[in-house]
């Protein structure tokens, strides 16, 4: 199994957008995507405070 990537995250995030966008998604499909979405916005957001923290840290580290 491939480790996650924010950048392969948010791809397929857009994509599900996109998807749901079209209209071209059945009622179960709407639902899975969703579940799938939010997972991924809770995953890209770990992501990003992550990030944010390490640089955060940095400067901190740089003032000293």
């Amino acid at each position: 199994l491939m480790k996650q990537t924010y950048e392969n995250a948010f791809a397929r995030l857009e994509t599900i957008v996109a998807q749901i966008e079209k209209g071209e998604t059945d009622l179960d499909a709407l639902a899975k995507a969703v579940k799938e979405a939010k997972d991924l916005i809770r995953f890209c957001t770990a992501q990003l405070e992550r990030v944010e923290n390490d640089v955060n840290k940095c400067l901190e580290d740089g003032k000293e």
